[in-house]
């Protein structure tokens, strides 16, 4: 085989691999998007989303846009882990992207543009038995200490109001607690209390 003839036979070979892996990247694209969980369903996969918080027991704020066009973007998520952190111990632990995306979507659906309240985001495991030890309220596997969850309010929302429309998320657990003035929010199975 002479070298242009072997030259023409790999330029095809390599094509028909890319030509393999584009199809197979289409493929899982085209499959990911069939099982868009009704908690993924409002998302748009182009465009920004961002989040303003406010960290009750360290004052800090923040606003980040923490998704641009279908990428995550790392600076803003560790700077929202940072302020998410536990508060007790400074431990930081990554939060679940899809928890932010839940928050994202719940300030769109009650159409406010203030800030979250956090009450707890990240919880260590010292600082939740901690809390165990104090209240009954408190999970032996919290999925705070997954970076799974997050204790909210919404100033100038009603916490009724901010229940219902995150359970019509159905993007995992909503726990109701109006005599401490709290939302919990998770992304676990999909359960209310």
């Amino acid at each position: 085989m002479s070298r242009e003839d072997w030259m023409q036979h790999e330029g095809s070979a390599l094509e028909q691999r890319l030509s393999r892996r584009r199809f197979l990247q289409v493929s899982a694209g085209a499959a990911a998007g069939l099982l868009i969980t009704p908690a993924h369903a409002g998302l748009t996969r182009h465009g920004q989303r961002s989040l303003s918080l406010r960290n009750l027991h360290t004052g800090e704020k923040l606003t980040r846009t923490y998704w641009v066009d279908g990428e995550y973007l790392q600076e803003p998520l560790a700077d929202l882990n940072h302020l998410l952190r536990d508060h007790r111990t400074g431990d930081m632990h990554p939060m679940d992207p899809r928890l932010l995306d839940m928050l994202h979507r719940l300030q769109q659906k009650v159409g406010s543009r203030r800030s979250f309240e956090i009450i707890s985001g990240y919880r260590s495991p010292k600082t939740n038995n901690l809390l165990r030890s104090n209240s009954s309220g408190v999970a032996k596997k919290s999925l705070h200490m997954q970076g799974k969850a997050m204790d909210i309010r919404l100033p100038g929302q009603d916490l009724a109001q901010l229940r219902k429309a995150a359970l019509s998320l159905k993007a995992g657990g909503v726990g109701y607690y109006p005599k401490s003035n709290f939302l919990h929010v998770d992304t676990g199975r999909v359960r209310y209390w």
